[in-house]
């Protein structure tokens, strides 16, 4: 999946973002202003027929079927594109008709002797083959879709690059909370999700990922805002300026599914333990509000001398 700030000047109202988002004629366009404002496309189908990406000519797995495609806009500025399917053996290896994959909207068959664990490794791979399963791809369809749509109102405050979170989970029958869970990011934009869980709603743990996706994205951001702004090297003015825009965008918007959710709850517990998310970004956000602290005090010592 693909996160982003939406182009444009600032945030858009949640009637703007509901026709932005808009991608399937005739359903309805999922809006919500708790805990904070969320408006999703609904999920749409989109044909898929290529290779699984295992690595080697001979163990050659090809997937046929429908992947979810949906877009959404979080507090009318950040932008997210997503991709889910669940993958299941087809029975036989010969290719049906597409009115039999369009009937399993969703899906997506797999033709070839697959090992699920072999599978699940290869998409956790951070180098895929060309001609491999994108889910990612698909996702990013979606999100420029709604950045076409968006009209640019003069330049924006803040300039970010998009994160890529690819995710994997292996259904199997085990303890209702997920085990096995990884965490691992790769380069400036993909980051790897895997785990195993017991059987869920597909649409439910792509909430839960686009949810981490979010607030991987949130910390990403406000370190590269945080060392652009120089602190100890440029004055004290301009740093506050270079910080300024993520004070208006971003540091409101942090705020963990970890509560309303088993899988969501699990699974912030162990990346909070292990990677740190909330202890980074209250960092972060403690430096920037030192930063403007200090600015006020050395404004009122300036006034107070005047």
């Amino acid at each position: 999946m693909q996160t982003g700030l939406l182009r444009g000047g600032g945030p858009v109202p949640g009637d703007v973002a509901g026709a932005l988002v808009d991608l399937v004629a005739g359903e309805a366009v999922r809006i919500s202003e708790r805990p904070r404002s969320h408006v999703r496309a609904p999920d749409k189908p989109v044909g898929v027929d290529c290779p699984l990406g295992l690595p080697g000519p001979v163990r050659r797995v090809r997937g046929i079927g429908t992947a979810w495609q949906r877009a959404a806009i979080i507090d009318g500025h950040v932008v997210q594109g997503s991709a889910y399917a669940t993958l299941e053996r087809a029975e036989g290896s010969a290719r049906k008709p597409w009115s039999h994959y369009l009937s399993r909207p969703g899906v997506i068959e797999t033709v070839g002797r697959t090992r699920w664990n072999e599978l699940a490794g290869a998409f956790c791979a951070s180098q895929q083959a060309a001609d491999a399963l994108d889910m990612g791809g698909i996702a990013r369809q979606a999100a420029d879709r709604v950045q076409r749509n968006a009209r640019a109102a003069g330049h924006p405050a803040l300039r970010t690059a998009r994160t890529n979170l690819r995710w994997v989970v292996v259904l199997e029958p085990c303890d209702p909370s997920p085990v096995g869970i990884r965490f691992a990011v790769h380069g400036d934009e993909l980051r790897v999700l895997s785990m195993t869980a017991a059987e869920a709603s597909p649409s439910r743990l792509a909430a839960v990922a686009e949810d981490l996706a979010l607030h991987d994205w949130l910390v990403t951001v406000l370190l590269e805002v945080t060392r652009k702004a120089a602190i100890g090297v440029l004055p004290r003015d301009e740093v506050i300026a270079r910080l300024l825009p993520a004070i208006d965008y971003l540091l409101h918007l942090w705020l963990p599914r970890s509560g309303d959710d088993e899988i969501a709850r699990v699974l912030w517990a162990v990346l909070e333990g292990r990677v740190g998310f909330s202890r980074q970004w209250n960092t972060l956000v403690n430096r920037i509000r030192d930063q403007v602290a200090a600015g006020a005090v050395a404004a009122l010592s300036s006034a107070a001398r005047a």
